[in-house]
C-alpha cells in the first residue's frame, strides 16, 4: 500500500514593532506547497509511488504526491474507521510501510483511517481482474473523488481545510495490484510544509484541527520560504512566539479578518515582547512580527488558534535566514543585527496625512 494526501503594511517605525503582510506570509508557504508538489511529481515518476502532503502553517494548500514505498497485499489487511496506522519510513521503496501495524489512536501514528473502499465492487473494467494499475494521477483522481467526502462524514463535516490535517489516500502497491488487491483506505495524516507526514498523537475527533506550532518552534527555510520545524540554532525563517485562542475574545460567529487584525496587533505585540523579555527586542533585532487569522470555513470546523510569530521579511519577498533562537543573540543572512538609531528627545513629528492614525513615539 503506498499513501497519497492533498494537504500589511509597516506601521511607523517609532512603534517599536512590523508586521509581515498576510499575503507575504500565505505566498511563502503557497510556494513550500508548489515546490513540494512539483519535486513530488518528479520522485513519484522516477520511483513508481508516492503519498502525499496537504497544507500548511499560515495555511496554504499543497495537493499532490510525495515518494511513499509499496506494501504487500498482505500487509494491506483491512481497517475499521478510527483505525490508527503507525509504520517506519525508509529511504528504500521495498521496506517503507512493510510494518504497517494497527495503534492505539493515543500513541504516535501517521494515518487515522476514515473509511475502506472496496473498488472491486464497482461497475466497469477499471478495478476488475487484470486491469491495468492506475497510476499516480489516476489515485490522485480517486482521493479527490472519494476520500475528502469520506473525511467530511467521519469527522461529522467539521473538517478544517486549512488545519493542521490533510486528506489521505492508501492504495495498494503494483505488486498488490496485481494480485488482486483492490482497496482505497481514506483518512487523516499530518504532512509536513514539505509534504514528510509527521506523527500525530490522539484522534482527529477530539482535537482543535488549527494549524499551529507549539511556542518555541522555529520553521527552516528553503529558498527563503518556510520549510519543515528545525532546532532554532539552525537555519530558518521564523519563530513561533506565542499561540493566541480567539475564543474568549470571540465567543460567538466568524469575526472578520479586520477585527482579527485589531485585536491580534495589541495581543501579539504584549505577548512577543513577553516572550523576548523586552518591548524592545523586536526593534532592536530588526524582526518583524507577524500573525495569522482564521477563515470562514476553518472557523466552521471549530480551529480557534493562532500563532504570533517573528522573522524578517525580505524586501524582494520571503523571509530572510536567521540563525539561533530570537529569545538571544541570532545571525540575519549571516551577520549581527545592527539596531536603528532611536529618534532625539524633542524630535518633530511630521503632521500626519489627512484621515491617518496620530504618530506616536511610544513603543
Amino acid at each position: 500500500m503506498e499513501a497519497m494526501s492533498e494537504n500589511e503594511t509597516d506601521p511607523p517605525e517609532s512603534r517599536n514593532r512590523r508586521t509581515l503582510s498576510a499575503a507575504t506570509a500565505r505566498r511563502g508557504l503557497a510556494m513550500v506547497a508548489v515546490g513540494a508538489v512539483l519535486a513530488a511529481g518528479a520522485t513519484a515518476f522516477l520511483s513508481d509511488g508516492f503519498s502525499a502532503p496537504e497544507k500548511i502553517t499560515t495555511h496554504s494548500v499543497a495537493s499532490g504526491p510525495v515518494t511513499a514505498g509499496p506494501v504487500s497485499a498482505t500487509s494491506f489487511g483491512a481497517a475499521d474507521p478510527g483505525t490508527c496506522l503507525q509504520w517506519t519510513p525508509t529511504d528504500d521503496p521495498e521496506t517503507d510501510r512493510q510494518d504497517l501495524a494497527e495503534v492505539s489512536c493515543a500513541d504516535p501514528h501517521r494515518f487515522e483511517v476514515a473509511l475502506d473502499i472496496d473498488m472491486s465492487v464497482y461497475p466497469g473494467v477499471e478495478f476488475g481482474p487484470g486491469s491495468q494499475y492506475p497510476g499516480s494521477i489516476r489515485f490522485g483522481q480517486l482521493r479527490d473523488e472519494h476520500c475528502t467526502s469520506a473525511v467530511d462524514d467521519y469527522v461529522g463535516a467539521k473538517f478544517d481545510p486549512n488545519g493542521l490535517f490533510g486528506v489521505g489516500l492508501m492504495f495498494p502497491s503494483q505488486a498488490g495490484w496485481a494480485k488482486g488487491e483492490r482497496t482505497l483506505r481514506c483518512g487523516v495524516q499530518m504532512p509536513s510544509n514539505t509534504g514528510a507526514l509527521l506523527e500525530m498523537t490522539g484522534s482527529i475527533l477530539d482535537q482543535d484541527q488549527s494549524k499551529v506550532w507549539p511556542t518555541g518552534t522555529c520553521i527552516g527555510i528553503n529558498q527563503n520560504v518556510p520549510a519543515d520545524p528545525v532546532d532554532c540554532s539552525a537555519p530558518h525563517a521564523f519563530e513561533v512566539a506565542s499561540v493566541i485562542n480567539l475564543t474568549q475574545q470571540f465567543p460567538g460567529g466568524h469575526p472578520s479578518e479586520g477585527d482579527q487584525d485589531a485585536y491580534l496587533e495589541g495581543t501579539c505585540t504584549d505577548a512577543v515582547n513577553g516572550y523576548l523579555g523586552s518591548d524592545t527586542a523586536l526593534r532592536d533585532k530588526t524582526l518583524t512580527l507577524f500573525w495569522d487569522t482564521i477563515d470562514v470555513a476553518s472557523w466552521l470546523a471549530g480551529s480557534r488558534q493562532v500563532t504570533c510569530s517573528v522573522g524578517k521579511e525580505l524586501d524582494s519577498g520571503g523571509f530572510a535566514t536567521i540563525v539561533g533562537s530570537a529569545k538571544g543573540d541570532i545571525l540575519i543572512n549571516g551577520a549581527a543585527p545592527v539596531p536603528p538609531p532611536s529618534a532625539p528627545d524633542g524630535r518633530a513629528l511630521p503632521t500626519p496625512l489627512p484621515g491617518a492614525a496620530p504618530i506616536t513615539t511610544g513603543g
